[in-house]
């Protein structure tokens, strides 16, 4: 299959496939556009456990997979929210671990699953919850970026800390632990929140201008109540 980025505020994916079989799969409801010559099939894909688990993940129990009946038909996965689109051959990096709502679509040979942090601790107080996806197999995946997608590459040992929202992924080598922030003004005047992410290398890490969460709370709080 051929694929192609279009778009720069609200970016999709639009996918075409060279023979027919080929597929693509994505949560219920991730689809945008589609041509004729597309058969839709939707199945917890890999069993009601798997499901189950993706739904705590923060992704659909249900996955929707789209088999091209012919060559060159197209279809077109859009992002939820103004940002970008990361492509990832996940083979070629030996898997990703990622936070909940990041994975857009992919094809058959990738896995989705879920995983727990290695502390308690960073998933309980992390605030994206204390389940993470692990994304690993074979194929194309595009992940969901909130604003611009920032990515480092961390040394042995080397450490960053991140608001936890603005995290999007990182690579299996890369350890997640929380961390407090130090200081009764810093937790209750510096508007950061009282834990931080830490992560250490070595490794990639994949982050995200925009807390998207973060976002829509401000929002919430202009509504009016009444």
């Amino acid at each position: 299959m051929r694929y192609r980025i279009v778009g720069s505020t609200m970016p999709a994916v639009e996918v075409v496939f060279d023979a027919a079989g080929e597929s693509m799969y994505t949560q219920s409801g991730g689809m945008a556009w589609m041509s004729d010559g597309i058969r839709m099939d939707t199945n917890t894909t890999g069993g009601i456990l798997k499901g189950v688990g993706r739904m705590f993940a923060g992704e659909s129990m249900f996955m929707a997979h789209y088999t091209a009946t012919r060559p060159e038909a197209s279809i077109a996965f859009a992002s939820t929210v103004a940002g970008e689109i990361l492509p990832v051959n996940i083979g070629q990096t030996g898997g990703l671990i990622c936070q909940k709502g990041a994975f857009l679509c992919a094809e058959p040979g990738v896995n989705l699953s879920v995983t727990f942090t290695k502390k308690f601790s960073a998933g309980f107080f992390g605030g994206e919850g204390f389940i993470l996806q692990d994304i690993s197999g074979n194929g194309m995946v595009f992940l969901e970026i909130d604003g611009d997608k920032v990515i480092k590459d961390l040394a042995p040992g080397e450490v960053i800390k991140v608001d936890t929202g603005n995290v999007v992924g990182f690579d299996r080598n890369v350890t997640y632990e929380i961390e407090t922030v130090k200081g009764i003004k810093n937790i209750f005047l510096g508007g950061e929140g009282l834990f931080l992410t830490k992560l250490t290398g070595p490794g990639k890490v994949i982050l995200q201008t925009q807390n998207f969460n973060e976002f829509a709370g401000r929002i919430a709080r202009m509504i009016p109540s009444k």
